[in-house]
């Protein structure tokens, strides 16, 4: 298993423990979630998505892989929860210790 990024670790921790401060912080304060297109930008619209379609609906990740693709890292989870259940491969562009970007792939 490939060992991810300190931020990206972060926001899986903070998913998996239902700590929605903690996802949130592992974002850049201009950081953007990409879900399937529509995009959410800054951490306002971050907590809303995170409510309304992540810990919000008790989604826990299980990483099955990871690569590094230039600066990018995908990372290749198996979601469940009350929400959507199954593969989804999230792209990550990083800002130093925060996410700047989280792309959702079906």
């Amino acid at each position: 298993m490939v060992e991810l990024p300190e931020p990206v670790q972060r926001m899986i921790d903070a998913t998996n423990a239902g700590d929605s401060d903690a996802f949130v912080d592992a974002f850049a304060e201009d950081g953007v979630i990409l879900d399937w297109g529509k995009p959410f930008e800054g951490r306002e619209a971050i907590a809303g998505w995170n409510e309304s379609d992540n810990i919000g609906r008790k989604a826990r990740f299980r990483v099955s892989g990871a690569e590094r693709d230039g600066d990018d890292w995908i990372v290749y989870v198996q979601v469940s929860g009350g929400g959507f259940n199954g593969t989804s491969d999230l792209r990550f562009t990083l800002d130093g210790d925060r996410i700047r970007r989280m792309e959702i792939t079906p």
